[in-house]
């Protein structure tokens, strides 16, 4: 099985506020590690980069890169976006059916939109899903803490089985332990 690393979303625009995302210093370091260790396996790191014009997200804009504490290297791949689908309307799936990926570790921002929305098209798609519970992260929202919105995230979508692959959520230590 070949496994590719999609790190959807952690953008200097959606990073760079006040206040931060929940634990961004943390989330980025476990990303960190994890495109790391990606790379010492020859895996594909995806950069999965939404994008709206006119806005904070406008392709190419200071908003729209990476944050400087995230390590990227000319071997990474970028995917564009434009929904919280990282699938839809862009060239990912082709992009992961050149590259024969047949499961996917996800994480990033935001749990509740960007992340769920592409954790549960992957696996309709037919790819297993390793989401990586303590990489993934989002804002505090008026009905709900950022930390209570990945929680559930990391406890809901590995009990969707009507998909017919396995979504699992591990932590950054138990993936890179495996």
């Amino acid at each position: 099985m070949t496994t590719a690393l999609l790190i959807i979303d952690v953008q200097q625009g959606l990073f760079a506020t006040e206040p931060p995302p929940a634990q961004a210093a943390t989330v980025i370091n476990n990303i960190n590690q994890l495109s790391s260790w990606a790379r010492s396996q020859q895996l594909p790191v995806i950069f999965v980069m939404h994008e709206k014009a006119d806005s904070v997200l406008a392709y190419q804009s200071a908003g729209w890169q990476l944050p400087a504490a995230i390590e990227q290297q000319p071997s990474d791949l970028i995917s564009r976006k434009t929904t919280p689908d990282a699938f839809l309307h862009t060239e990912l799936q082709p992009l992961l059916q050149s590259l024969a990926v047949d499961q996917l570790i996800i994480c990033g921002y935001a749990s509740e939109f960007c992340v769920d929305t592409t954790v549960r098209k992957a696996a309709a798609l037919g790819y297993p899903v390793t989401l990586v519970a303590d990489a993934h992260t989002t804002h505090d929202k008026t009905h709900a803490s950022a930390a209570t919105i990945s929680t559930h995230h990391n406890a809901t979508l590995p009990a969707i089985s009507s998909f017919g692959v396995r979504i699992q959520a591990v932590s950054t230590a138990e993936l890179l332990a495996s």
